[in-house]
């Protein structure tokens, strides 16, 4: 709150991890303001987010080998209220700098891709497109699912149908550009939570899905199990 001078924050894990395998997402709050935010690494410095700019609210990533956040108070006319903030996650692998490209390929997902998705994804869940909602200013679609069986979530994004009648209800996003549209019969969804936003990964016709689960089970090549039925 009230942001005066400058900081320099290191982001590190609790673990062991090499830092050279290590991504950086953050995520500034739509009122975020009072200061600039840049990626610092000896002395150099690229602007990440302007205060007031339009990257409020939007997600940027880049390697933790890459450098450190600095985060510098701007020049204020008035003494009003202004707090800077953002979320972070640290995740393995290298990302780019588009979180979202690399949660929701548009193209489809191999076999192999939609089997480890499912033994490795934030939710996994069966059920249909209700509705799609495309948000241009965002650059993604909104896709409002109707969910008839959970194997996974550990977030609550879906929650209990208001009907009482064993549903669940809840949302994904992916990107604008893959031109997703509704169609009919069951799908099975997967994909990760960041920031609190579900995310699409693999969604196979749940038809497809099981083709697949069993031709890998007979050959016993599935990374883990999910119930069928």
């Amino acid at each position: 709150m009230y942001p005066m001078g400058a900081l320099i924050i290191n982001l590190r894990t609790n673990t062991f991890s090499p830092t050279r395998h290590l991504t950086v997402c953050i995520k500034p709050f739509r009122d975020s303001s009072g200061a600039n935010i840049y990626l610092e690494k000896t002395g150099e410095l690229r602007l990440l987010v302007r205060d007031g700019g339009s990257e409020l609210g939007q997600v940027q990533c880049f390697g933790l080998e890459q450098g450190g956040l600095f985060v510098e108070a701007t020049p204020q006319q008035d003494i009003s209220r202004r707090t800077t903030g953002f979320q972070y996650e640290l995740m393995n692998g290298h990302r780019g700098l588009d979180l979202r490209a690399l949660s929701a390929p548009c193209r489809p997902c191999s076999d192999t891709e939609v089997l480890l998705a499912v033994c490795t994804s934030d939710f996994v869940v069966r059920g249909s497109i209700q509705n799609i909602t495309h948000v241009p200013e965002q650059q993604e679609s909104v896709i409002h699912l109707r969910v008839s069986r959970l194997h996974r979530q550990k977030t609550k994004v879906f929650q209990p149908a208001p009907e009482g009648d064993s549903h669940w209800q809840g949302h994904v996003t992916t990107l604008l550009e893959c031109g997703v549209r509704p169609g009919p019969g069951d799908f099975l969804f997967t994909g990760h939570v960041h920031f609190g936003e579900a995310q699409l990964g693999c969604a196979p016709r749940f038809s497809d899905f099981q083709r697949m689960y069993r031709d890998a089970e007979e050959r016993g090549l599935n990374p883990c199990e999910i119930g069928m039925e």
